[in-house]
């Protein structure tokens, strides 16, 4: 064993108290340390903080952004989603090879850049985009590979690489991004000017209960997508047994086309914080846990400065603006790439320093969540909203929207439109409405709530955004008229086989079976029965699987068959013999004529 590598990783395990909970930090610095966490490294971190070597490795195993196996100094993970596709990321990734001379998946010959294909990092607006280590590339194209490359090749550090900066604070010294916000509309809610610190100072002149209420009277709802009301689930929280509470903001956001908390969290993290706050006191916690994707790290050193900023005016710690016993603090957790860490118990398994596995259901997080504490988790806008009611009141914020979803919405839209972006919109409006302000006058078909969303066509543009009829967290694509619909649903599904967590059968093989299908109907081997059995097969997922994912996963095939049925029509046809057309005899007896060597002989009517 290294005495070198045994020490590095000491002082990284003691770095973390050698708490088995802080795992996730421990791996991840392990992982940009050596550029991968090896079985001998497996051994060191298990040791020191006392738990099974296998605990580690299934960590290890589970997230993308970490390898037990070497890899390069600079890793460039180009996005390949629908999107990015539709945006020619295929030219990209051609244009990558040939100036790496790897193909993906592959190292340099100098061991110094990998190249590797990953899901949507947030950046449909201005794709084709890239991670290059944590730095993100957007607006990609031929020309711009060939310039990257030669930049990297000079001096290995993605920090380094030349690009205009975006706008706002990602022009800050602390991001130094090329991002820009895409920020199309605003809203009164969420990117109106509002008052620091006035949402939080009303607050605690009133109870916790009174908090609750307003927020409740607000008609406050979840803007992850579930829609579940926000003061209820805080009044669960509070009344549950637990000698600690906790609130955990999800920020992992990685359903497909989303992108909206993105600009949140570059513009708006001081509101996002105080609604933290405002949460924690109300449900008496005293820790607070932002959980942000890995695919934003080059945000974490701006999020860590308005944490620190935020400590300073005693807006955060002990006795807040004065509020004797109410000590409240907010860290951050760094996800490592996984998509079903969005799912909220899955996302507390991963702050626990596990495998984001999510968890069987009941007792609920608000029972029995973080480490076993009762735990509000809210999404970002939703804690963004939080603020601002508690700022302006409940009424103030109930007259804007629809009857059942009052507030704004920000919608991250995308694909076949002349103005990606997002916009803040009251809840309410209609999709044909939306499709005219984003100017995409030529759409097929809207995906609206990203692949576990709904994906409707002309027939249902009259329909409107809110929790009753198209509920979304946010996501729209949209798909002009040369898109295929039935290759857009496969693309979907490639992503939920490589994307679920494994742990149940029916999302873990049930998906894979769905893709297969798709697959052979777009092989040109497609029966009518093979539709049939799309809807059965997807209904059976939805009702059987144990989290969200499965539960939504077939909804790429089973809307598509809905809605563009006659795409899928186009591409079946019964079989003239009545075989299997996916049924190769000679591949199927080519073994036995080897043996026998002789060919068959084959007898037809």
């Amino acid at each position: 064993m290294s005495e070198n590598l045994q020490s590095e990783i000491k002082a990284i395990c003691q770095g973390s108290g050698n708490d088995r909970t802080k795992m996730m930090d421990i791996v991840r610095a392990v992982q940009e340390k050596f550029g991968q966490v090896s079985s001998e490294a497996m051994d060191i971190i298990a040791k020191f903080v006392n738990c099974h070597r296998v605990e580690v490795e299934g960590i290890v195993s589970f997230y993308t952004f970490l390898s037990k196996n070497p890899k390069g100094k600079v890793i460039i993970r180009l996005c390949n989603d629908v999107v990015d596709k539709m945006a020619g990321v295929g030219a990209v990734a051609d244009a990558f090879k040939k100036e790496l001379s790897i193909d993906f998946g592959q190292t340099t010959t100098d061991g110094k850049i990998t190249l590797e294909y990953t899901p949507c990092i947030g950046m449909c607006d201005q794709a084709p985009a890239a991670l290059i280590n944590d730095e993100v590339i957007t607006y990609l194209s031929t020309d711009k590979v060939k310039e990257i490359v030669a930049d990297i090749k000079k001096h290995y550090d993605p920090s380094k690489l030349k690009h205009r900066l975006g706008d706002g604070n990602n022009a800050d010294e602390l991001v130094h991004s090329c991002v820009h916000n895409g920020l199309r509309k605003k809203g009164p809610v969420i990117f109106a000017d509002y008052k620091s610190k006035a949402g939080l100072k009303n607050a605690l002149a009133v109870s916790p209960v009174e908090i609750i209420n307003v927020v409740k009277a607000a008609r406050l709802r979840g803007r992850g997508g579930a829609g579940f009301p926000t003061g209820m689930k805080w009044q669960f929280t509070r009344a549950a047994v637990g000698e600690k509470k906790f609130i955990l903001c999800n920020a992992d956001e990685g359903e497909p086309g989303t992108f909206k908390d993105r600009v949140i969290l570059t513009e708006r993290a001081d509101m996002l914080f105080e609604g933290m706050a405002i949460g924690g006191y109300a449900i008496g916690a005293q820790a607070g846990i932002l959980y942000l994707r890995g695919e934003y790290a080059y945000l974490i050193k701006l999020l860590e400065k308005i944490l620190k900023d935020r400590r300073y005016k005693n807006l955060l710690g002990k006795d807040i603006l004065g509020k004797k016993g109410f000590n409240f603090d907010i860290t951050i957790q760094m996800g490592a790439g996984a998509y079903i860490c969005g799912e909220e118990t899955a996302l507390i398994s991963s702050c626990e320093g596990l495998r984001g596995d999510p968890k069987t259901r009941p007792p609920f997080p608000v029972q029995k969540g973080y480490l076993g504490y009762p735990t509000a988790v809210n999404n970002v806008e939703t804690l963004c909203c939080a603020t601002r009611i508690l700022e302006m009141g409940a009424a103030w914020f109930a007259e804007t929207g629809s009857k059942g979803s009052p507030g704004t919405k920000l919608l991250s839209v995308s694909g076949d439109c002349k103005q990606p972006g997002v916009y803040e919109l009251p809840f309410g409006i209609k999709v044909k409405d939306l499709l005219k302000e984003v100017g995409a006058e030529d759409a097929q078909a809207v995906l609206v709530g990203g692949p576990s969303g709904q994906i409707i066509g002309p027939n249902d543009y009259n329909r409107t955004i809110c929790y009753d009829d198209l509920a979304t967290g946010g996501a729209v694509i949209v798909f002009g008229s040369e898109r295929d619909m039935v290759e857009i649903a496969t693309e979907y599904m490639e992503f939920f086989v490589e994307e679920n967590c494994g742990y149940c059968t029916p999302c873990r093989v049930g998906n894979v079976l769905l893709k297969k299908h798709l697959d052979k109907i777009l092989a040109g081997k497609g029966e009518p029965q093979d539709l049939d059995a799309l809807q059965e097969l997807g209904e059976s997922i939805k009702t059987t699987s144990r989290c969200g994912l499965g539960q939504t996963s077939p909804n790429p095939v089973l809307t598509t068959l809905k809605n563009f049925r006659q795409s899928y029509e186009k591409k079946v046809k019964k079989s003239p013999d009545g075989m299997q057309p996916t049924f190769d005899i000679r591949k199927a007896l080519a073994d036995a004529e080897k043996i026998a060597n002789r060919q068959s002989v084959m007898f037809t009517k």
